[in-house]
């Protein structure tokens, strides 16, 4: 036999509702709970924003004390209930769903109620004895969910985006790492997935360095554009409810507090019901993961084998690949960034839709856009860091298979052209296809060149550098 749950009574607009008495949420936090059982994914599974909701409300309080519209112990109660937040207590109340409709007025109540019961505790109250402290008309005081949620998603990605950043930082050391390591490293490259010209395996992992390199500066430059919050504008943006001095000084405080520079959106009716700047981030995301499954897939054709594919590489062996096949290992490790890009894609795609459906001074679907960015975020950096230490770290490359291919490849008579004139060139290659023999010893057979000048051509750092002294024609 269980024991028995207790509960206390709480009422809203829509009547009295029991809420566990254990819980530090409150009635409307009860209601979203019950009504949105839709993703599973609680507000709890992202701490980063329910740190931003403390932090805003935190910086509410301050400035709404400091303009003599809250008491100095009501603000002390939501300072400290916010530090506890911060240093994560009390996560596991944030039950509401990522996905809710009512613009994130859940969210936002779901936070009220909790400050507003862990203040009530420090305070020395019961939970639910609000009358000492509201979460409507002290915590959430001079606020709209429609200011408050906005802000608190830009910030939540602010605190995520240093984690992201380092693991793109890392991965994209790695694969420098791994370009100076394979740098004398002859192999063929390819286009169209035919052979093409020569170049190193140090060259080819330099270049992805080189491209993840290029997001770590964009990411950093569109992370400005979250900045820029629209708090103090309340419902609509016209700043009903609130000083006309609160916003500037409610986004001061929120400035120390995250360490952030935050400033005020010039038109708040416009910044209200605007998303560009999450759709602008949810692009870049979905460059990056790009990015990312492009990386995956050529590791994934450069390891093919062992024995009947390409076989330039070996992928570290993280785990049996068949249950009927034995002896088989999968690239595994790619094969899962791969799908991580495909669904922040499909993240993108969402946030799109979601966008686009604001109507008139709101968007009610800012919920879907938060969750996707934060999930693909999170997914992203997970991605990046198994990539990096669980592959990209431990791969090897084959030599003398590298090498080969570059000896038997059709691919060397480019070298030539400038040498021994295209149609020579052309000859050549259609010979070396249908007499399966390599383009050296039919140009020697030839005697189109001299077997010295050959050497010399094809020495490997003339093939994998331009060079100034090409023969004319």
């Amino acid at each position: 036999m269980t024991d028995a749950v207790e509960y206390r009574l709480e009422k809203d607009l829509l009547g009295e509702r029991e809420v566990p008495a254990s819980a530090y949420f409150g009635i409307q936090s009860q209601r979203a709970k019950d009504n949105f059982d839709l993703s599973g994914v609680t507000l709890a599974h992202f701490p980063k924003l329910i740190n931003a909701l403390a932090m805003v409300k935190q910086a509410c309080a301050l400035a709404n004390t400091e303009l003599g519209l809250l008491d100095q112990q009501r603000c002390n109660a939501i300072v400290a209930a916010g530090d506890r937040l911060l240093q994560g207590q009390f996560h596991q109340q944030f039950v509401v769903d990522m996905i809710q409709g009512g613009a994130g007025t859940s969210t936002n109540m779901n936070a009220n109620e909790v400050i507003a019961n862990i203040g009530l505790e420090l305070m020395g109250h019961a939970r639910g004895d609000y009358q000492y402290l509201h979460p409507n008309n002290d915590v959430n005081r001079a606020q709209s969910t429609n200011d408050v949620y906005p802000t608190a998603a830009r910030l939540g990605i602010l605190l995520s985006h240093g984690d992201l950043v380092e693991s793109l930082v890392s991965l994209q050391a790695s694969l420098r790492d791994k370009s100076h390591e394979f740098a004398d490293v002859i192999k063929m490259g390819r286009t169209q997935l035919q052979d093409a010209v020569p170049m190193t395996l140090g060259q080819e992992f330099g270049a992805w360095a080189s491209t993840l390199g290029e997001d770590v500066r964009v990411i950093a430059a569109l992370s400005e554009l979250l900045k820029e919050v629209n708090l103090g504008g309340t419902a609509i943006g016209t700043g009903i409810n609130a000083d006309p001095r609160y916003g500037k000084l409610a986004i001061k405080h929120l400035s120390s507090i995250s360490g952030f520079a935050l400033t005020q959106s010039e038109d708040l009716i416009e910044a209200s019901s605007d998303m560009g700047a999450f759709v602008l981030f949810s692009s870049m995301l979905k460059r990056l993961a790009i990015k990312l499954s492009k990386i995956s897939n050529d590791l994934r054709l450069l390891s093919m084998g062992p024995r009947a594919g390409i076989n330039e590489i070996n992928l570290p062996p993280q785990q049996p690949g068949s249950s009927i096949m034995p002896g088989k290992v999968n690239p595994v490790i790619p094969e899962a960034v791969n799908q991580v890009a495909y669904q922040v894609m499909g993240h993108d795609l969402a946030i799109c839709m979601a966008a686009e459906a604001g109507q008139l001074q709101l968007n009610a679907m800012e919920p879907l856009i938060v969750y996707n960015l934060l999930e693909s975020m999170r997914l992203i950096k997970r991605a990046m860091v198994m990539l990096e230490k669980r592959c990209i770290n431990g791969i090897t490359a084959n030599h003398q298979e590298c090498a080969d291919m570059v000896h038997h490849s059709i691919g060397l008579v480019t070298a030539l052209n400038p040498y021994i004139g295209y149609e020579n060139a052309t000859r050549i290659a259609r010979r070396a296809l249908q007499e399966n023999r390599t383009v050296i010893d039919l140009v020697e057979e030839e005697q189109l060149l001299p077997a010295a000048e050959l050497r010399r051509i094809l020495e490997p750092k003339r093939l994998i550098h331009a060079v100034q002294d090409v023969a004319v024609q």
